[in-house]
């Protein structure tokens, strides 16, 4: 996660994201560099627009949590019992999502640990 947090650093302050400058910034926050790591990194990154990839994962849970406000007004009018069903429904199926999205192997995050 070092890695992706590096090239962050290096976007905020404007500077070119590439192999000398995250290892510059890694280095000085003690950590031991892999250079394919390193590299990995600034191919995946090559083509991407970062200021617009951080506005949609920050409306991403923006979305998520007027939907659960909806619903969770809607559920205040049943009874007690039927929501508990209903979050042990959720949580189940949260469960569920989390094993599919360990199979996938997709994203910086796999890439990256």
């Amino acid at each position: 996660m070092e890695y992706v947090y590096a090239a962050l650093i290096l976007n905020e302050t404007g500077e070119e994201i590439n192999e000398d400058n995250i290892t510059g910034v890694l280095e000085a926050a003690g950590v031991d560099v892999e250079e394919s790591r390193v590299k990995a990194l600034v191919a995946a990154l090559e083509d991407v627009d970062i200021e617009e990839a951080i506005e949609t994962a920050a409306a991403a849970p923006a979305a998520g949590a007027a939907a659960s406000g909806s619903a969770d007004d809607s559920a205040s009018d049943d009874d007690g019992e039927e929501e508990a069903d209903e979050a042990d429904a959720e949580e189940e199926a949260d469960d569920g999502d989390d094993e599919e999205d360990d199979d996938g192997g997709e994203g910086l995050g796999e890439l990256f640990g």
